[in-house]
């Protein structure tokens, strides 16, 4: 069974948390980016669809090469990030689910369906983004998520080899506290939920 989590750990992934628009000089090992996949791989997607595929930008050719893809208000900040993270989808997930769902054919439920492929890659990517978010805060590290880029770009310059597809971008390192804004609004239970 689940344990609640200590308010500290809370903090560290939710309450306390910030995205992040500057950065320390301090590098991100390949090492740590492993043990981030780690975690972030073990979140649940909808039939273990596991469609997110992840570039991790680190060198100094690889952040040129992403630059022209990026809006102006994103361009100083992505490329003094330690990492970016282009988080895309694989179109074509479905041919390990023999694999990773060994028990029925699910491969089936999206070869006969475009339409349903395209949108459980999406949305089941954007979730694995999110795990990928709270796992580099579980391990010590900042984020900063964002769009603002030009997808066609990125997925030329980056994932067009893989047949793969641009989702969002995920600056990862070592956040500069000087340069968070101040927290904004959520929204209130009251206001986005409902109990029925």
């Amino acid at each position: 069974m689940a344990e609640a989590l200590t308010a500290s750990a809370l903090a560290t992934l939710f309450t306390e948390a910030r995205t992040h628009n500057g950065w320390l000089e301090k590098p991100v090992s390949d090492e740590l980016l492993q043990q981030v996949y780690e975690l972030a791989r073990m979140g649940p997607t909808s039939a273990n669809c596991s469609p997110a595929r992840i570039v991790f930008v680190r060198s100094q050719e690889a952040k040129e090469k992403l630059a022209p893809a990026l809006s102006s208000g994103n361009l100083a900040k992505t490329l003094s990030a330690p990492v970016t993270a282009i988080v895309g989808w694989d179109p074509e997930f479905y041919e390990a689910l023999p694999d990773l769902f060994p028990h029925g054919d699910a491969r089936s439920w999206f070869t006969s369906s475009p339409e349903l492929a395209h949108e459980t890659a999406f949305r089941n990517s954007s979730l694995q983004a999110a795990y990928l978010i709270m796992a580099c805060r579980s391990l010590g590290l900042d984020t900063g998520p964002m769009s603002g880029f030009d997808p066609a770009k990125v997925d030329e310059a980056f994932l067009a080899e893989h047949g793969w597809k641009s989702n969002f971008l995920i600056n990862i390192g070592y956040g500069d506290s000087s340069k968070v804004y101040a927290r904004l609004p959520r929204l209130d239970f009251d206001r986005a939920c409902r109990l029925v």
